[in-house]
């Protein structure tokens, strides 16, 4: 195994990850506040579940997002 390359293709994943995960919550946190299901003060709770085929791991990552 290439250590630079696993590096370098971990980092590339996460970025995807990162820049998808956060258009997605923007888009369904606005929709939400102009729907009226949100007031825009409150923190939601957030999850992910990551996975890799393969390997055995599986780990649920939690945190919260506060929009005010």
């Amino acid at each position: 195994m290439n250590e630079d390359t696993f590096n370098m293709e971990i980092r590339k994943f996460l970025k995807l990850v990162g820049v998808t995960s956060q258009r997605e919550i923007e888009e369904a946190v606005r929709s939400a506040v102009k729907a009226g299901k949100l007031k825009g003060n409150e923190t939601l709770r957030a999850r992910v579940q990551l996975t890799l085929d393969g390997v055995p791991l599986s780990k649920t990552i939690e945190g919260e997002i506060a929009l005010d």
